[in-house]
């Protein structure tokens, strides 16, 4: 229960993360839409987390989007779901394990946004990419005038063609970059370049290549250690890029596993649940936050306790 209690601190506001905060993302009088986007396709994992049966694994994170919801302070914004496939028979095309529904998924996100012209988006994901369209639209919205705090242990910049991993979740970064699978990114109404994005809390890069190509890309990073005592780092690289709105992707994996592990990554020397409260709270209160992602939820517990219960019959 350790998992509950602590995601609970972290979304209402005693880790502090204030439910305020997150309601002044979600007035409706801001047109803020709350989206539940429970990608799980993208996420090729279940060859790491030993402890969940394999399909269990795979479509955990939908489940991870519907508590992320529920533990979240209510709000008076609406909440639009994106409707996700939960076949698990996925096939790798293009490089992409489950290319098919994701593209699908991709287009019908996109239709949601368009129609609910948002001015802001509140994101519970869903592994990673979930981040990929409403980050996107917005970056359309706002002219182009949108820097991006990413808070990962990992940058997420794979490209299909690496052909090292197929998972669409660490292609994200790429995708927003508008460099990736072509039938994808056109789906996309803008980019975000390197410039306007900022990694944070960054520490496994997986392979040499990743490494090179963030170098290459010229995207900067802050390590857990550079933003422990206080934000101001973060807050001063938003200042230099001259952008006026900030979305922000916080992928749980970046906390130390050692005070909770909430994600499929565990990497050791993490952040503190405070520290990543307390970081989304100072950019929010000096910028115009107008996307907020909460991503890669893996509730190992949970998962277990629903397929306990899903063998008594007397609750069927």
């Amino acid at each position: 229960m350790r998992f509950f209690a602590v995601l609970l601190a972290i979304l209402l506001g005693v880790a502090p993360i204030s439910a305020k905060e997150v309601k002044n993302m979600d007035k409706t009088d801001s047109k803020t839409i709350r989206l539940i986007y429970p990608q799980w396709q993208g996420g090729n994992v279940a060859g790491i987390l030993p402890e969940l049966a394999p399909d269990d694994a795979s479509r955990g994170y939908i489940l991870g989007a519907q508590l992320l919801n529920f533990l979240a302070p209510q709000t008076s914004a609406k909440t639009v779901t994106v409707p996700v496939s939960e076949d698990i028979n996925r096939v790798e095309k293009n490089g992409i394990l489950g290319y098919e529904p994701i593209l699908a998924q991709t287009r019908e996100a996109m239709e949601i946004l368009n129609k609910e012209n948002p001015e802001k988006i509140v994101i519970l994901g869903g592994e990673c990419s979930v981040s990929v369209v409403p980050f996107t639209y917005l970056a359309k919205k706002y002219n182009n005038d949108v820097a991006m705090v990413w808070i990962d242990a990992h940058p997420d910049i794979t490209l299909p063609e690496d052909k090292t991993y197929n998972g669409y979740h660490a292609m994200a970064v790429t995708a927003i970059m508008g460099k990736g699978d072509r039938g994808i990114v056109s789906e996309l109404p803008a980019n975000i370049g390197a410039e306007k994005i900022l990694f944070v809390g960054l520490r496994d890069w997986e392979r040499q290549q990743i490494e090179d190509r963030q170098r290459e890309y010229g995207i900067k990073h802050l390590t857990c250690e550079d933003v422990a005592a206080d934000s101001s780092k973060i807050l001063d690289w938003i200042g230099s890029t001259g952008a006026k709105h900030v979305v922000i992707h916080f992928d749980m994996d970046v906390l130390e596993p050692e005070e909770i592990i909430a994600a499929v990554g565990v990497v050791p020397n993490g952040m503190k649940t405070s520290e990543a409260a307390r970081i989304i709270n100072d950019i929010s209160q000096k910028y115009d936050v107008v996307g907020l992602t909460i991503a890669e939820p893996m509730p190992r517990t949970a998962i277990k306790l629903q397929n306990m219960l899903k063998q008594i019959q007397l609750l069927k």
